[in-house]
């Protein structure tokens, strides 16, 4: 808990809620989170990815894909076969974010279930 307190202490209000919002708007995006959970374990391909975000068009996946490259959390890999195969695999920071969003996983997971539960009371 220290280590927070460190974090805290070392940036101003402004700068945190800053980075916070922007960080905030940035994964809370549509499929945003949901691409970058699918690719914790290793490179998928387009499919891979289409199949864990059921719902998205292809348009909107060619795009956060796109974007997740762009920002540096995936890597995408042209494989020269017949025929051609990308893959987008996690960066190392890419991976950070996904053992930052961790605790907001495990949180939503218990928290869901006890939420509809209120909810139909």
């Amino acid at each position: 808990m220290a280590k927070v307190g460190t974090v805290l202490t070392a940036h101003s209000d402004q700068e945190m809620c800053q980075s916070s919002q922007q960080l905030i708007e940035f994964i809370g995006r549509k499929w945003i989170s949901v691409i970058l959970i699918a690719g914790h374990q290793g490179a998928r391909r387009f499919s891979e990815y289409r199949r864990f975000a059921s719902g998205i068009s292809d348009r909107v996946l060619s795009q956060r894909l796109r974007e997740l490259e762009q920002h540096g959390l995936l890597r995408r890999e042209v494989v020269p076969t017949m025929p051609v195969q990308i893959t987008y695999t996690p960066t190392q920071r890419g991976l950070d974010l996904v053992r930052a969003l961790q605790p907001l996983i495990d949180w939503g997971l218990t928290e869901t279930p006890k939420a509809a539960r209120a909810s139909r009371s």
